[in-house]
């Protein structure tokens, strides 16, 4: 077991405004600069796979997956091909790419030859996945996970990705607001950022018959692909 320390302060200096100043006097609120500490421990596992830092919005989620996972954190990808399987790693063949593609419950083939803009935010979400997981990071770590999708498309995305996941023996760490995807993740430790305290998430799903369910979903068997 491996324990993940962090205190982080995180400083914004106020400027001087009439607006900023009006608040101040509306709210008696009259300081140089804006402070937030986060601090805590993270327990994880020396073996896991998939984890899971989860709480209500401006409770350190972000700041916290920085400070613990660097560069490894996914944001500003930049979409500039007219389709999206051309904007996947130059490094990574088209068969690769397919199968993440499937892997992440991405599956509608016409949807893979758009430009990422005309995308719905489910699909843009999993392809946002696929990069991710197609880089040579040891870990990915991705933030504001399932946030811009309806639960539905977020149960099967959160299952998709354990499973590839797992099968590929890389590490995920989901970063999110919505604490449902526990339960669909089934991660090997997951932190509140709420209580700052390590909790123990919902048994594993069947992940055979949760599968199902996500293939039926997107449209496509990527159950039986190997990775």
């Amino acid at each position: 077991m491996e324990s993940k320390t962090f205190d982080i302060v995180v400083s914004s200096p106020v400027s001087q405004t009439f607006r900023t100043e009006r608040v101040g006097a509306d709210f008696d609120l009259r300081v140089p600069e804006i402070r937030e500490r986060f601090a805590g421990e993270i327990a994880i596992p020396d073996d896991w796979r998939v984890g899971l830092i989860v709480g209500a919005s401006g409770t350190g989620k972000s700041t916290i997956a920085r400070e613990l996972f660097g560069e490894c954190v996914c944001s500003g990808f930049e979409w500039r091909a007219p389709s999206v399987i051309d904007d996947m790693p130059r490094g990574a063949s088209v068969e690769e790419i397919e199968r993440m593609f499937y892997a992440v419950g991405f599956g509608s083939v016409p949807s893979w030859l758009k430009p990422f803009r005309v995308l719905s935010n489910g699909e843009r979400m999993r392809v946002e996945l696929a990069r991710a997981l197609l880089s040579d990071s040891p870990v990915v770590c991705f933030d504001e996970f399932t946030s811009v999708v309806d639960r539905r498309v977020a149960e099967t995305a959160c299952i998709a990705v354990a499973k590839a996941v797992r099968r590929t023996g890389r590490r995920f760490v989901a970063v999110s607001c919505h604490r449902d995807v526990a339960e669909w993740l089934a991660p090997d430790w997951a932190f509140d950022t709420e209580t700052m305290q390590n909790f123990r998430q919902p048994a594993a799903h069947n992940t055979d018959s949760a599968s199902e369910g996500a293939r039926r979903a997107n449209g496509g068997d990527f159950a039986a692909i190997t990775i």
